[in-house]
């Protein structure tokens, strides 16, 4: 039978408990439990954010899928939202307001990846996000080097910049900014990418030719593009172990010299807020987003 459970009055059906999701033995009892854990950070990420799902749900050894559509079955209490597709296409895809609907959408067993805008402004950046993913054999101690770089060049914008692991192999860097719109931030990052590969050509690559990455850092601008998605942070992911896209200090960057060190699992994270709190917070202060030089915002 399935186990019923009550979240602040919604009534949820959370299945298959004991089924192990990672080599590790980390079942899907231990991931609903690290989401309700991490909730109070978490869901001011994910608020207003279209949710789209990498899902996972037979494990980490299992069929791997992406949707953003609202999934059947979801309940009438779930909020959704009109989202702009390619063309005149639209879809309805899920928000997460509140821990039900967290709690829900984590029983699917999914990565949790929202867009860099809100749902009542498409399009519109709140948010400018680097993704850095190496190419082997470089590791995330070389993207560390090339976001001490980013970070300064971002500063010299008058943007502040914010880091945290992917969750992976690499680190995402994260500004707030006075909205804009998706195009002008994804033509802005696209720059700093070039102006990274021409200041430091030997470790920074700009193009996403595979050929072109052993050894080197690609800094991906793509995903200011309206239509993508980034790791949402907390999430974890669908890796061999529970590793989650953690959110890190400058000084453990700057301090990185094994890939290890910032290699952050599920088990991590709650020591972590108590230490830290929520290291994204800025994100959500006004006073520090930025407007992008020569942009109206």
């Amino acid at each position: 039978m399935t186990p019923i459970t009550e979240v602040e009055g919604r009534r949820l059906a959370l299945s298959n408990l004991e089924k192990v999701l990672y080599p590790s033995g980390f079942t899907k009892a231990e991931l609903l439990h690290y989401y309700a854990t991490v909730a109070g950070p978490l869901l001011p990420h994910l608020y207003d954010r279209p949710l789209s799902f990498l899902r996972y749900p037979d494990g980490t050894g299992g069929e791997h899928f992406y949707a953003k559509n609202v999934p059947p079955g979801a309940p009438d209490w779930v909020k959704t939202a009109d989202v702009p597709r390619s063309g005149r296409e639209h879809g309805r895809q899920v928000l997460v307001q509140d821990l039900p609907t967290l709690m829900w959408v984590a029983n699917l067993v999914t990565e949790l990846h929202v867009p860099q805008w809100r749902a009542e402004a498409p399009a519109l950046a709140d948010r400018l996000v680097i993704d850095l993913d190496p190419g082997e054999p470089a590791t995330v101690v070389e993207c560390c080097a090339v976001a001490g770089w980013l970070r300064g060049r971002l500063a010299a914008d008058g943007l502040h910049a914010y880091a945290k692991t992917s969750g992976s192999k690499g680190l995402h860097l994260l500004a707030p900014l006075v909205p804009t719109p998706s195009e002008t931030v994804t033509s802005y990052a696209r720059q700093l990418a070039l102006e990274a590969e021409r200041a430091t050509p030997e470790l920074v690559v700009s193009r996403m030719k595979r050929n072109l990455r052993p050894g080197k850092v690609f800094v991906d601008f793509s995903q200011n593009t309206a239509a993508k998605t980034t790791a949402a942070p907390y999430t974890l992911r669908a890796r061999p172990s529970p590793t989650v896209s953690a959110p890190v200090t400058w000084e453990e960057i700057g301090e990185c010299s094994r890939p290890e060190q910032l290699e952050l699992s599920a088990d991590d994270i709650p020591g972590r807020l108590e230490r830290h709190g929520d290291l994204l917070a800025p994100l959500f202060d006004t006073s520090l987003a930025a407007p992008l030089p020569g942009a109206a915002g």
